[in-house]
This record gives C-alpha cells, structure tokens and sequence, in this order.
C-alpha cells in the first residue's frame, strides 16, 4: 500500500465504517470503542515528538505509541493519525526527536496533545541535532534521522534510526493507563 501524498488521498486511506458503524472493523461484532478501552488497559509511557516543519518552525506533539525496535542500528518506531494537522510536516521532516516525558511533565503532555499553534511559547527546552528543539527535563531523548514509513491502518508508522540519545535527571517516567495519568511506586 502506498503511503497518501495529499489531503484526499489521506481521506481515501482512512478505514470505512462497516454495517456497524465502526471503523475498520471486518467483524460486526468488534467494536471500535471496546477495543480502543481495551487498548487503554496496557500502560504507556508518554512522550512529545518534536521536529521543524518545512519553513523551519518547531512542531510537537503528544505520543504514547513509542517503541524500541533495534538495538543494533538503533532503531524506534511511533506512529501518527493520517488526519493529524501535523501530518504533511511529520511525513516530510528528515528528523526529529522523541522527548521521555517525566512524571512531573503532564502540562507538557496535555498541551502537545492540543490543536494549539502556540505549543512552544515559555518552554522549557534547548536545540538538538538539525535544529529540533529538545524538551528540558526529561526522562530521555531519542534524536533520529528517519529511517522508513509504514502505513498502518488510519495511523503512518515512522521508523527513526537514533543519531543521539541522552537519559535526563529525571528518574519516574509519566504514564498514560485507562484513560488517564498515572504514577509510578519508586519503591
């Protein structure tokens, strides 16, 4: 399958409702909303993926589908809504970062997850490799170089391969689980 190359065709990729009514489902029987409940029960940490846009303005945005796939090339993987407003930009982007958010970072998590223009103003961050800008306070940082692309379904899978990586002072990463944040026990 081709990846989409505009609006429409992002459009025409995206899952049609069967008989009933959910998205990509080939099973009547398979709900959308319980199998994305269902999907929620698995605990993820949270981060922001951060990149510059093809006029060279940061972007972010808040991801929980973030993975290691390759030790030897470093490799990662997160994915992306086809219908993200960031989409073109992410597609485009040569590289970008993925910034671990901590458990102290949750403001950072809700604002990236927002269609708001102003994500950056008052952030705490500093320049990574290519420009792209690197949260402050972190758990960790992935800076990559992309690798591939995959489509998935209504989502793009990005596959980075990891130029530079840091741990940050933080220790307690900030996880997403049933439908909301929580902590984890230092103990």
């Amino acid at each position: 399958m081709a990846l989409p190359t505009s609006s429409a065709d992002v459009a025409a990729a995206l899952p049609r409702p069967n008989g009933a009514g959910e998205p990509g489902s080939a099973d009547p029987a398979l709900s959308y909303r319980e199998f994305r409940t269902a999907l929620g029960r698995f605990a993820t940490g949270v981060t922001v993926v951060t990149a510059l846009d093809l006029d060279g303005n940061p972007i972010g945005l808040t991801v929980s589908s973030f993975n290691s796939v390759s030790l030897a090339p470093p490799l990662i993987l997160w994915s992306l809504s086809l219908v993200s407003p960031h989409f073109e930009s992410f597609r485009k982007a040569s590289r970008y970062a993925v910034n671990v958010l901590s458990a102290e970072q949750q403001q950072f998590s809700d604002r990236f997850a927002t269609r708001n223009d102003d994500h950056f103003a008052d952030l705490p961050q500093h320049v990574g490799l290519g420009g792209v800008p690197l949260i402050d306070g972190c758990c960790a940082w992935f800076e990559c170089v992309g690798e591939a692309q995959y489509p998935g379904g209504d989502h793009i899978i990005f596959v980075g391969r990891v130029e530079r990586y840091a741990p940050g002072a933080a220790d307690l990463p900030l996880i997403f689980h049933n439908g909301r944040y929580c902590a984890l026990d230092p103990r």
